[in-house]
C-alpha cells in the first residue's frame, strides 16, 4: 500500500490544499491520503489552535478518502522519520517545493519518502535536480488562494465563496474564526 501524505498547518485549508490532494490521488500511484495537520510547526506560528485547525481540515477534506489527523511533529523530517507511514509520497505544491532544500534535514526526509511536487499547467517544476529519483512532478489545476489571503478577506468582513470548500466557510462563520486577524499583508500561507 502507498500513501500520499499532504502535511501543513492549515491555518484555514483552501481549495488550493483540495485541488493539491485531489490531483496526487489522481495522478499519483498511492492507495491512500493521509492529511497532517501540524500543531505547532516548527517553522512559523498559527492563528487558530490545532484543534480548529483540525476541525477546519476535517470539513475541506470530507469529501475525499482521507484520513485526517494531528501530527505533534514540528517539522516533516520528524513526522516521517522511522517509515512509520511505509511506501510514501509527501505532496506539495510548487512553491513549498521550491523551498525543500531549506526544509529541516531534506535528505533525512528523502530517507523515508519521496517527495511529490504538484505543478500548476505552464509553470516549470522547481529545480530538485540535485535529489534524482527521490522527487516526482505532477500536474495540479489549483486555484490562486493562499491562507493568508481566506484570513484577511474573514478579517475585512469579505466572502470567501470560492476560496475554500463551502463545509469550512460554515465552520469559520459559526466559530467566528480569524474576525479578529490582524496578520501582515505581505505574509502569503
Amino acid at each position: 500500500m502507498t500513501t500520499a501524505i499532504l502535511g501543513g498547518i492549515f491555518d484555514p485549508p483552501h481549495n488550493g490544499h483540495v485541488a493539491l490532494a485531489r490531483a496526487a490521488l489522481a495522478d499519483l500511484p498511492v492507495d491512500r491520503l493521509v492529511v497532517l495537520v501540524a500543531a505547532s510547526p516548527g517553522h512559523r506560528g498559527t492563528v487558530a489552535s490545532a484543534e480548529e485547525r483540525l476541525r477546519l481540515a476535517r470539513a475541506a477534506f470530507a469529501e475525499l478518502p482521507a484520513e485526517v489527523e494531528l501530527d505533534e511533529n514540528a517539522f516533516t523530517a520528524d513526522a516521517v522519520r522511522g517509515g512509520r507511514f511505509g511506501d510514501a509520497y509527501f505532496v506539495v505544491g510548487a512553491d513549498e517545493g521550491a523551498d525543500f532544500p531549506s526544509w529541516k534535514e531534506p535528505d533525512e526526509v528523502l530517507r523515508w519518502v519521496r517527495l511529490a511536487v504538484g505543478t500548476r499547467s505552464g509553470y516549470p517544476p522547481p529545480d530538485l535536480e540535485r535529489y534524482g529519483d527521490g522527487v516526482v512532478s505532477f500536474q495540479v489545476e489549483s486555484p490562486q488562494v493562499s491562507s493568508s489571503e481566506v484570513r484577511e478577506r474573514v478579517a475585512d468582513g469579505e466572502p470567501v465563496t470560492g476560496l475554500v470548500p463551502e463545509a469550512v466557510a460554515r465552520e469559520i462563520e459559526v466559530s467566528g474564526l480569524y474576525r479578529g486577524y490582524t496578520g501582515r499583508k505581505q505574509e502569503r500561507t
